[in-house]
């Protein structure tokens, strides 16, 4: 009996002398999560953020444009704020700041002094996102008539085009951009397939805010 005994605790020590004994280097590391695109946090851009209008810095606000506000590692304070048709926008701390009639980095500026009595060094960018204040008109034989953004360097060809074009009916020989200057209307003819085809190219002006494009 005692002999057996024996055997078995010789059989139990030469097993644990034969099991494979893990290094430090070779013991199982944690898995580690990937973070696909929609979950990665985006560096240096506060979440909601849409991309900025193609503006000059030189653009002035107007009613009904959106803007981003955004003050640095103050998130309750960064949002999108669209210009009340009185010129104003309604900030936390703030109330009610005049944004009409300046450009985004004036505003920036004016918030920031604004700022100072509330917070120490606020760093304060606008970014305009939608320009909804300088439209022109598109009326008459098109594919979709109405209001629509004045783009920098849009022309009277490329609105009728965001207007999706003539319809089978229009009258291409007759139509004209309405323009109030110094409140008179002024009234400028477009020839179209003559633009089109470069024989009237000084006809396709560059379109202003208010501006009407007729199609007869």
């Amino acid at each position: 009996m005692k002999t057996q005994r024996n055997c078995i605790i010789v059989l139990a020590i030469a097993a644990a002398s034969s099991a494979p004994v893990l290094s430090q280097s070779q013991n199982p590391q944690p898995t580690q999560t990937t973070q696909t695109a929609s979950t990665r946090p985006t560096a240096n851009r506060p979440e909601g953020v849409n991309p900025p209008a193609k503006v000059g810095k030189d653009y002035v606000i107007g009613a009904d444009d959106v803007l981003d506000v955004s003050v640095w590692k103050e998130q309750e304070l960064t949002r999108s704020l669209q210009v009340r048709p009185d010129g104003k926008i309604s900030m936390p701390l703030l109330g009610d700041v005049q944004a009409a009639g300046l450009t985004p980095g004036q505003l920036a500026q004016n918030v920031t002094d604004k700022l100072k009595k509330y917070l120490t060094a606020p760093q304060v960018t606008v970014i305009l996102t939608q320009i909804n204040s300088q439209r022109v008109y598109v009326t008459g034989e098109v594919t979709r008539p109405g209001a629509y953004p004045v783009l920098p360097g849009m022309t009277i060809l490329q609105a009728i085009s965001s207007a999706g074009g003539l319809t089978t009916f229009a009258n291409s020989k007759k139509i004209f951009l309405m323009r109030d200057e110094n409140h008179i209307q002024t009234k400028y003819p477009f020839s179209y397939k003559e633009v089109l085809d470069g024989r009237k190219a000084e006809e396709n002006l560059p379109v202003k805010a208010g501006d009407t494009i007729v199609v007869p």
